[in-house]
């Protein structure tokens, strides 16, 4: 659905939420949201928009509507979106982008779900990966997310893939982090447990796609391979990783737990996360 189709119907009058960006079309936040809603009886539902980026300022004065309860908000509006509201949470400062947006009163204050969503299905392997090496491919916000969650957890030392590592700087709030070329990462893989993917390689429809080269798939043996893309749930890293005798995790626990985290912001209400996985598992069966 348009901003423009949106805020023309009743919808936009009624209690809502929203998903704010560009593309929007292929997401599974509202079959989520609107299950969650329904569970409690709630008089709330939750719409993707596509909003283009000169249509930002009506997003934001559509915000402070009082049928309005608060918004996922992804690329590109991101960074507008963070100097838009009245505060950002530590989170969102720390790693310098939001995802969601709730409504305080009449303040808007910008929060972050990646790395609580991201720690969560890290939570049992705990001792396993404390004081290790991580391989993170990626460096955009998303990587950024990751990196921080990693040092919350523990981990010593991590290895950021990039494109042109040359070019960057490792954050300074972030100590151990350094960069490696997607042709010198190797040269960590012996030392590392974890090895993750923040990189759209894998992303339906591009399904045949991985940040590991199938030449260099035995180096995932015996490590924690952690993909956070959930469409579709197992890459091709991740068939790569199991066929290489790795640990695998799949990013649709990210993903239902980063919607428990701001349906909670937003409602007060617990994240019905069983349902929530029946629901999703259904729709990506299809």
């Amino acid at each position: 659905m348009t901003l423009q189709d949106f805020l023309s119907s009743d919808a936009a009058t009624a209690p809502h939420l929203l998903l704010a960006g560009n593309p929007v079309s292929h997401s599974l936040s509202p079959l989520m949201h609107n299950a969650a809603a329904a569970h409690f009886g709630m008089d709330l539902r939750y719409h993707a928009v596509r909003v283009e980026r000169e249509e930002f300022g009506r997003l934001l004065s559509h915000f402070r509507r009082d049928s309005f309860h608060g918004a996922n908000v992804t690329l590109p509006h991101k960074e507008s979106m963070a100097e838009a509201v009245d505060r950002l949470e530590e989170d969102a400062l720390r790693i310098g982008a939001l995802n969601t947006v709730v409504r305080e009163g009449v303040r808007l204050v910008g929060r972050n779900t990646d790395v609580y969503g991201f720690l969560q299905p890290l939570q049992p392997l705990r001792d396993q990966l404390e004081g290790g090496l991580a391989v993170i491919f990626g460096t955009g916000g998303a990587s950024r997310a990751v990196c921080h969650g990693l040092h919350r957890l523990g981990m010593e030392r991590i290895v950021a893939v990039s494109r042109s590592p040359a070019r960057r700087n490792p954050p300074a709030d972030l100590p151990g982090l350094q960069l490696a070329g997607y042709d010198s990462w190797q040269a960590h893989a012996e030392k590392a447990c974890l090895v993750v993917n923040t990189t759209p390689l894998g992303m339906h429809p591009e399904t045949g796609k991985s940040p590991v080269r199938d030449t260099e798939a035995f180096l995932l043996k015996g490590k924690v391979v952690y993909d956070i893309v959930y469409r579709p749930r197992t890459t091709y890293l991740l068939r790569q990783a199991e066929e290489a005798g790795a640990q695998t995790i799949d990013g649709l626990e990210m993903f239902i737990q980063q919607g428990s985290r701001s349906f909670e912001w937003w409602t007060g209400r617990p994240f019905p996360i069983p349902l929530i996985r029946e629901k999703l598992y259904e729709a990506l069966r299809t």
